[in-house]
C-alpha cells in the first residue's frame, strides 16, 4: 500500500474542515449532523472519523480557524519596522475581513457568521472557550503593539496603555462583524469611513 504523504493528509483534513464550515455557516452547530459533515466532504465515514474523533473535534478545529484569518494582516502590517497608525490597523483588519472572510475562496460560505457562532459556542463550551480566548489574546496582542509602536513614535501620550488600546481596536472590528451581520448595509468602506473619522480625525 502506498505511504500516505503529509501534504496528502493536510489536504483531506483541509476538505473535511472546509465541508464542516460550509455547513455550520449555514445552519449552526447544533443543527449540522457528522452524517451531514460526512456528505457533504464527499468521503467516507472512516475516512472522516480518522482526522476527527467527533463533532465537538470539528467545532473546536473550525473555530481556532475562523479566527486565526486575521494573522496574515498583521504580518504585513507589522513586518519590519514599521508604525502603522490605530486607524490604518483597524482598518486594514476590517478590510481584510471583507476580502477574505465574507466570501472566503476555498470554504465558498460567509466565515463571520461562524465567527459570530464561535464567539456564542465559547460561553457554554469550555474548550472551545479557551481556544477562542488564546487567538482573542494573540491579536489583541497585535494590536497592542501596533498601539506601543505609535506610542514610541510619538502619537500617543505616555500615559496612555498601549494593551488598553489594542482591545479597544480589537472590538471594532469584532463590531463590524456584528453590524454587517445585523445591518447587511454596513459595507466595509462605510465602516473603515467610520474608523478613520473616529481614530485619525479624517476619512
Amino acid at each position: 500500500m502506498p505511504r500516505v504523504t503529509e501534504s496528502h493528509r493536510a489536504g483531506r483534513r483541509a476538505e473535511i474542515l472546509a465541508a464542516a464550515a460550509r455547513l455550520f455557516a449555514a445552519n449552526g452547530f447544533h443543527a449540522t449532523s457528522m452524517a451531514g459533515i460526512i456528505a457533504e466532504s464527499g468521503l467516507s465515514a472512516g475516512a472522516v472519523y480518522s482526522y476527527f474523533r467527533s463533532k465537538h473535534e470539528l467545532i473546536e478545529a473550525v473555530a481556532e480557524f475562523v479566527m486565526s484569518t486575521a494573522d496574515d494582516v498583521f504580518g504585513e502590517l507589522l513586518a519590519g519596522d514599521a508604525v502603522p497608525s490605530p486607524a490604518d490597523v483597524t482598518s486594514a483588519m476590517v478590510e481584510g475581513i471583507a476580502g477574505q472572510l465574507i466570501h472566503h475562496p476555498v470554504i465558498g460560505a460567509d466565515m463571520t457568521r461562524l465567527a459570530v457562532q464561535t464567539w456564542s459556542e465559547a460561553l457554554r463550551n469550555p474548550d472551545v472557550l479557551a481556544r477562542v480566548s488564546h487567538v482573542v489574546v494573540r491579536l489583541r496582542g497585535h494590536c497592542a503593539e501596533a498601539a506601543r509602536r505609535w506610542q514610541d513614535a510619538g502619537n500617543l501620550p505616555a500615559e496612555v496603555t498601549p494593551d488598553q488600546v489594542g482591545a479597544a481596536m480589537l472590538s471594532l472590528v469584532q463590531g463590524y462583524i456584528l453590524q454587517r451581520l445585523l445591518l447587511p448595509q454596513t459595507d466595509a468602506p462605510y465602516y473603515v469611513a467610520g474608523i478613520r473619522a473616529l481614530l485619525s480625525g479624517k476619512t
